[in-house]
């Protein structure tokens, strides 16, 4: 018998601090950068040019927040925005044997 376990944080030796891929990391890198420069950039005593100043760092932030069953938020969102973007072909094979093509007999 000659089956392998494979433990459960195999692919984590290969992602930077244990959760980041390198896009990843310079998403979150880049957010936190642009984010920086609007803070000494606008006058941050209005709360609208706060705000303004700081939500793409917590954009950022959101986009590589971690989450159960997928990588990230990004990569959730890249699953579904392919899910529904390509074209999906389901056959029903219903109660028949063949799905109606010719080649398949």
């Amino acid at each position: 018998m000659n089956s392998f376990l494979i433990p459960a944080n195999s692919k984590k030796s290969l992602l930077l601090f244990s959760r980041f891929t390198p896009v990843d990391l310079g998403v979150f890198a880049g957010g936190l950068i642009v984010s920086f420069a609007l803070l000494l950039i606008l006058p941050v005593e209005e709360l609208m040019f706060a705000i303004i100043a700081i939500s793409p760092g917590c954009i950022c932030s959101f986009l590589v927040f971690p989450i159960p069953n997928y990588h990230n938020v990004m990569t959730f969102i890249r699953i579904v925005f392919n899910f529904y973007t390509t074209r999906q072909h389901f056959v029903w094979k219903g109660w028949c044997f063949s799905s109606g093509s010719k080649d398949e007999k």
